[in-house]
C-alpha cells in the first residue's frame, strides 16, 4: 500500500503532465480558431459559457466532493443517488436558461444570444449524465488513468471542433462546438473502470448526506462563479465583445500558473489532505506547510517569467487584432500571485468540511470586482478596469487567511517570506530584460 504522500507526489506529477498535454492542445486549438474566426466569437462564447459555469455553480451540491470525502464514497447506493441528483440538477439549469434567454438578449442589446445560450447550456444536461467512475478515480487517487484520458478526450474535441470551423467559421458552428466533449465524455465515462455502472437509485440517507454537505458547497461554488466569472459578465455589458475577446485572450494566457494550481488543488491537495483529516490541527499544519513553501517557491519563478515575457508571447503568436492583450497580460499576472497563496492552502480548510470559509472569500472577490471595476473603468477605461480585476484575488485571499487561523491552520509567515521572494524575482528579470534593451513588459501601455 502506497503512502498518502507517496500517492500525493505520484498524483501531482500525472496531474501536471495531463494538464501540460491539455493546455497544449487548447493552446493550439485557441491559435488555429483565432486565425479563423473573428474576436467577436470568442467574447460572445465566453460570455454564454461563462453563465453556464455560473449557473452550474449556483446549483452546486458538491456531488464529486462529497464522492471523494464521504465514507459511503464507495458504495454503490450513494454513487447512483448522487448520479440521479446529477441529473435533476443538469435539466433544472437547462430550463433556467431558457427562460433567462431572452431578457439577456435584450439586456446586451445581441439577439444572437437568445438561441446561444439554449445550445451551449445543453452541456449541462449532457454532463448530468456523466458516469460518476471520474470522481471515484479520483477518490482512489489513480490520477494518472485520469489525465490521460483527459487528454485523449481534449485531442478528440479540438480536431473535430478545428475540422467544423474550417468548414463553416461561424459563431453557430462555435456554438453547436461545444457540446462535442460532454459527447464524448458521456460515452467514454462508461469505460473508464470495468464493471462500473450507474443507475436511478434514490437512497434518502444518501441524499441528507450530499445536501448537508451541499448546502455549503452552494455558497461556496456560487460565489466562487461570482469571484471569478463576474468580470466577463461586467466587461460584456462596459465593453464592446471584440474587446472582450481581446481580454480573454490575456486572461487565459495569466492564468496558467492559476488553473495548474487549481487542478492539482482539486485533483491532489484536497483528496491527500481528505485522508488525513482526522490528524491534529497541529500535526496536520506541519505536514502541509513543507510541501507548500516547495510549489509556492516554483510557482513564484513560473509567474515572474510570464510578467516579463508576457507581452512578447502575445506580439509572437497573435495578429495585431489582439495587441492590447500584451499590456494586460502583466498586470493580469501579478495579480495571480495572490490565487496561488489561497488554492495552496483553502482544499485544508475544505478537507475539514469548512466550505464556508471558501463562500466568504469568493464573496470577498466578487465584492471588489462589482464595485471597483465599473468605478476604475469610469475614471481610467480600460486599464482602470484590468487593474482592478487583477486584485480583486487579494480579498479572496485575506478572509480564507482568517479562517485558516480560526481552524489552527495560520500561515501568514510563509505567505509574506514567499510574497518577498516572488517580488524579489519579478523585479530581477525586469532589470535584466529592460538592460537587454526590451524595456519593460508594459511598455506598449506607457507609450499609449
Amino acid at each position: 500500500m502506497r503512502t498518502v504522500k507517496q500517492l500525493a507526489v505520484r498524483g501531482a506529477i500525472w496531474t501536471i503532465i495531463g494538464f501540460g498535454g491539455t493546455y497544449l492542445l487548447r493552446f493550439g486549438n485557441n491559435l488555429i480558431l483565432t486565425r479563423l474566426l473573428q474576436p467577436e466569437f470568442f467574447g460572445l462564447m465566453a460570455f454564454v459559457n461563462t453563465l453556464r459555469m455560473g449557473l452550474e455553480l449556483f446549483s452546486d451540491i458538491g456531488i464529486g466532493q462529497n464522492i471523494i470525502n464521504s465514507k459511503r464514497g464507495d458504495e454503490q447506493s450513494f454513487l447512483n443517488t448522487a448520479w440521479t441528483l446529477q441529473i435533476i440538477r443538469g435539466f433544472i439549469i437547462w430550463f433556467i436558461c431558457l427562460l433567462i434567454s431572452f431578457p439577456l438578449a435584450y439586456f446586451y442589446n445581441d439577439q444572437r444570444l437568445q438561441w446561444l445560450i439554449p445550445i451551449v447550456v445543453i452541456n449541462s444536461i449532457l454532463s448530468g449524465f456523466l458516469s460518476t467512475s471520474i470522481h471515484t478515480l479520483q477518490r482512489r487517487m489513480e490520477l494518472g488513468k485520469l489525465s490521460l484520458y483527459e487528454v485523449i478526450l481534449q485531442f478528440a474535441y479540438f480536431s473535430t471542433l478545428i475540422f467544423l470551423v474550417w468548414l463553416y467559421p461561424s459563431i453557430w458552428t462555435l456554438a453547436i462546438g461545444t457540446l462535442i466533449p460532454s459527447v464524448y465524455k458521456l460515452i467514454s465515462s462508461y469505460w473508464l473502470i470495468p464493471n462500473y455502472s450507474n443507475w436511478f437509485k434514490w437512497d434518502k440517507d444518501a441524499v441528507k448526506e450530499i445536501l448537508a454537505f451541499g448546502k455549503w458547497m452552494f455558497l461556496a461554488s456560487g460565489f466562487m462563479f461570482a469571484a471569478e466569472q463576474a468580470d466577463y459578465m461586467i466587461l460584456g455589458k462596459l465593453l464592446s465583445f471584440k474587446m472582450l475577446g481581446v481580454y480573454i485572450i490575456a486572461y487565459t494566457l495569466a492564468s496558467i500558473p492559476r488553473e495548474i494550481m487549481k487542478v492539482l488543488s482539486n485533483k491532489v491537495i484536497f483528496p491527500a489532505i481528505a485522508k488525513q483529516s482526522d490528524l491534529p490541527r497541529h500535526i496536520l499544519r506541519e505536514k502541509i506547510l513543507p510541501q507548500r513553501r516547495i510549489l509556492l517557491l516554483g510557482f513564484a519563478i513560473l509567474l515572474a517569467v510570464l510578467v516579463n515575457t508576457g507581452d512578447l508571447a502575445v506580439s509572437i503568436l497573435y495578429d495585431k487584432r489582439y495587441s492590447d492583450a500584451g499590456w494586460m497580460m502583466p498586470i493580469l499576472c501579478c495579480g495571480m500571485w495572490f490565487s496561488l497563496l489561497f488554492y495552496t492552502i483553502s482544499p485544508a480548510l475544505l478537507a475539514l468540511g469548512k466550505p464556508l470559509y471558501s463562500a466568504q472569500s469568493n464573496f470577498a472577490r466578487f465584492a471588489i470586482i462589482v464595485i471597483a471595476v465599473p468605478l476604475l473603468y469610469q475614471k481610467f477605461g480600460v486599464v482602470g478596469a484590468v487593474i482592478a480585476i487583477a486584485f480583486s484575488d487579494l480579498p479572496l485571499y485575506l478572509t480564507n487567511l482568517y479562517g485558516l487561523w480560526r481552524e489552527k491552520l495560520f500561515c501568514l509567515t510563509q505567505d509574506m517570506k514567499a510574497t518577498f521572494f516572488f517580488v524579489t524575482v519579478v523585479i530581477s528579470f525586469l532589470i535584466i530584460r529592460n538592460n537587454l534593451g526590451f524595456g519593460f513588459s508594459i511598455q506598449q501601455l506607457l507609450m499609449n
